[in-house]
């Protein structure tokens, strides 16, 4: 190939993912609370959500502030869910017509738990961040996931008799 035919190529996408790990002092039971409950996840997304039932195949929203032409509404699924173990979610939004904020998004988010000595260890896996179309969701997100897996923990503690003693 020679240099135009080089400088012409669309640029090709690379897939990112963004992990948090943590370790809290709570059970496993606190965790799985907090992460599967409508009220509590308002609490630590900071958007509530609409239409939230822990149940694989649950249809339910965010909405955040719209960019372009996106009216800001997060579209999620629950497609797994193991009680105390596991939980899983597709997380979709955007618009074809946007770029940055508010460009096309489908990506996935899985919470696992692991009971450890003295608590659990709670890992976040958030998916499917196609570069450069989704560099802005990437890189707020990246800032933002340990914030929010912080959160957890806090509530958690906050409803777990064994750390309240």
């Amino acid at each position: 190939m020679n240099d135009a035919a080089l400088q012409n190529r669309p640029q090709e996408a690379h897939s990112r993912e963004i992990r948090v790990e943590e370790f809290f002092p709570h059970s496993p039971e606190a965790i799985w609370k907090t992460l599967t409950s409508g009220e509590l996840m308002g609490r630590w997304v900071g958007m509530a959500p609409t239409g939230f039932e822990p149940v694989v195949g649950n249809r339910f929203t965010y909405q955040t502030t719209p960019g372009g032409e996106w009216d800001g509404t997060i579209h999620c699924e629950v497609l797994e869910v193991i009680p105390n173990q596991r939980f899983v979610y597709s997380w979709k939004g955007g618009h074809e017509s946007n770029s940055g904020y508010g460009a096309p998004l489908d990506t996935l988010v899985t919470f696992t738990l692991e009971k450890a000595e003295g608590g659990t260890r709670l890992g976040l896996l958030h998916t499917g961040f196609v570069l450069p179309r989704n560099e802005t969701a990437y890189r707020g997100m990246s800032n933002g996931w340990p914030q929010v897996v912080s959160r957890v923990g806090t509530i958690s503690g906050e409803r777990d008799p064994e750390t309240r003693r």
